[in-house]
């Protein structure tokens, strides 16, 4: 059976997910199609209900990644660990959900070999779980989440044994991290209120349209270094296929490094990492 997959979200028309997962399927030689559907909240539970057994599987995108969660018939530990889903994979017993956001944004940290050790996270929404996580796996040794909504952020690094500060505070000249993940909205660059310190440190920015983000934008002004988020979108992508064909995030693809290539081709950015 031909197996059909899509990228669900809203609003979704901007997503680059079909080119990058059609152009590793056909490296795979998969007969699946894979497309975009805008699906807001309160319709997702009803699609997926009637979806029938050609439909394997859907990444999730904003502002469905919590109500994916509660939809989830299973779910993996990674998961249940951030309550977040960004991806449902067709079981006999209904829709499993993982999160790959997680391993995406570590892998793809790891490609340009970015020091992890001291890392800011901006934002402190679901994206930022993710990222909190990912710099704990990789082995930073201080994290601190920073957020206009310091109670969110509180509630955050209580949850996950990490340090809070206001967005808008300075930054001592002592305390620069050697990396900051923003996970803020693409547009929230171009009003934000940042120490210029900050940006000493590596920026990853998980934003990835319009490219360069206005936060990107900022950050080079001031002679700083950055990498495109697109880089995450593609390796939690390779995560999200693993599972798709094998029911795992662990077991490589076949001829994975030739799939990244075109997949990173699909999207018209550098080879090299």
């Amino acid at each position: 059976m031909d197996r059909k997959l899509a990228v669900l979200g809203s609003p979704i028309a901007h997503s680059k997910s079909p080119a990058i997962h059609t152009a590793a399927y056909d490296v795979l030689g998969l007969p699946w199609t894979y497309e975009r559907r805008d699906i807001k909240e309160h319709e997702l539970e009803a699609f997926l209900a009637a979806r029938g057994p050609e439909w394997l599987g859907f990444s999730v995108t904003m502002p469905l990644k919590e109500k994916a969660f509660d939809l989830s018939n299973a779910r993996s530990q990674i998961a249940a660990r951030t309550s977040v889903v960004n991806t449902l994979r067709r079981t006999d017993s209904g829709w499993e959900g993982t999160n790959t956001d997680v391993g995406g944004l570590l892998l793809a940290l790891q490609q340009h070999s970015i020091d992890l050790s001291d890392t800011v996270v901006l934002g402190a929404g679901a994206t930022a779980v993710s990222a909190v996580l990912a710099a704990q796996t990789g082995g930073a040794t201080r994290i601190r989440v920073r957020a206009r909504r310091i109670d969110a952020a509180d509630h955050l690094a209580r949850t996950l044994g990490v340090e809070a500060e206001n967005l808008a505070d300075p930054v001592s000249s002592n305390e620069i991290p050697t990396l900051v993940i923003s996970t803020l909205p693409a547009t929230a660059g171009s009003r934000l209120s940042l120490d210029p310190r900050l940006t000493q440190a590596h920026l990853f920015d998980v934003a990835y349209d319009p490219s360069p983000s206005p936060l990107t934008s900022l950050w080079t002004s001031h002679g700083g270094q950055s990498t495109s988020g697109i880089d995450m979108l593609i390796f939690q992508a390779v995560l999200q296929i693993r599972w798709f064909l094998n029911g795992s995030t662990e077991m490589p693809l076949p001829r994975e490094d030739s799939v990244v290539h075109a997949m990173r081709g699909a999207v018209a950015i550098g080879h090299s990492v």
